[in-house]
């Protein structure tokens, strides 16, 4: 009998554990478990240093899907108003390269987006190395846990969006976001926030997904397109925004995005990434609205259908 038990032991085989889905969900989950703290803590009369926080000023650290690996091709896609233009650039996943001072790569400084219109109103390359730069040494200057691994050097990173950032009360004072990227050793996201010429918090994501959606909006970046959920009804007009995220190349070749108008912005596709900007007249309740479509015009993702995607503003 003992024989014939542990011969039906061996035959029985689990189903396998959807992991990617279960990351994405508790991705989806931490997120909401920050928005309520902050409500708690806007209702207890106390106004928070950072919504966004977790540790190091406004820094979260995160899972997010990087680029699909061994994919870095571009695909181009026609400018709209206000949206960043595509053009040509290298294919490789370091770009053509590029120092702060605008000159050919060195191991200095961080590869310039892949088209200028990606530098919003009037922000120049040599402010967004400058603030990235300033943004990793704030975090090197966080205490390091043993076995801790640091945000790396700036020669690492690619820019792919420089933009205004409106103060709030959550946040008083404009500034800059700068939004940088890198592949290697670990897929890392970064969102820099900079003041008056100093580093004041990190957004970071790192990590890759198992499964990667053919577009994978960055569900930590929020803070690119909306303004303190404290300040509802009474946003600081006209207001920048802007959003990113992930796309398959060889699948996905147009990403749009729409915020408060039915007309959508085209999305600069940067290896790997899309990014889009606009200007809000008004305040509006829902998250932008995103749409990828394939090579033969085919919509291949409406944020509208994902079920992980946030529609509605905290």
């Amino acid at each position: 009998m003992r024989e014939l038990l542990a011969e039906d032991a061996y035959a029985i085989s689990p189903s396998p554990v959807p992991y990617p889905a279960i990351r994405r969900r508790g991705v989806i989950e931490r997120r909401r478990r920050l928005a309520v703290a902050g409500v708690v803590i806007a209702a207890l009369g106390i106004v928070p240093v950072a919504t966004w926080a977790v540790v190091r000023g406004d820094r979260a650290d995160t899972v997010v899907a990087g680029p699909p690996a061994g994919d870095s091709s571009d695909s181009d896609a026609s400018g709209d108003s206000g949206a960043p233009d595509s053009s040509s650039a290298s294919n490789s996943p370091g770009g053509s390269g590029g120092s702060a001072s605008g000159g050919t790569g060195t191991p200095q400084g961080p590869t310039p987006p892949a088209t200028p219109a990606q530098l919003v109103a009037g922000i120049t390359f040599a402010q967004a190395a400058d603030g990235l730069e300033k943004c990793l040494a704030f975090d090197r200057s966080g205490v390091q846990h043993p076995g801790e691994e640091g945000l790396g050097e700036a020669s690492e990173y690619r820019i792919i969006l420089a933009i205004p950032s409106t103060g709030d009360s959550n946040s008083p004072g404009d500034g800059i976001y700068v939004v940088a990227v890198k592949e290697k050793p670990t897929p890392v996201r970064l969102i820099c926030t900079l003041k008056n010429g100093k580093a004041e918090g990190i957004n970071s994501s790192g990590g890759a997904e198992e499964f990667v959606p053919l577009v994978y909006p960055d569900i930590n970046s929020g803070k690119l397109y909306q303004q303190s959920f404290i300040d509802r009804g009474n946003w600081k007009l006209p207001f920048r925004w802007g959003v990113i995220g992930t796309y398959v190349p060889a699948k996905v070749t147009r990403v749009t995005a729409s915020y408060g108008t039915s007309t959508p912005v085209e999305a600069t596709l940067d290896h790997g990434w899309y990014v889009a900007t606009g200007v809000l007249d008004r305040q509006v309740t829902r998250a932008p609205h995103l749409k990828g479509y394939d090579s033969s015009g085919r919509l291949v993702y409406d944020s509208d259908t994902d079920t992980t995607y946030e529609h509605v503003l905290p």
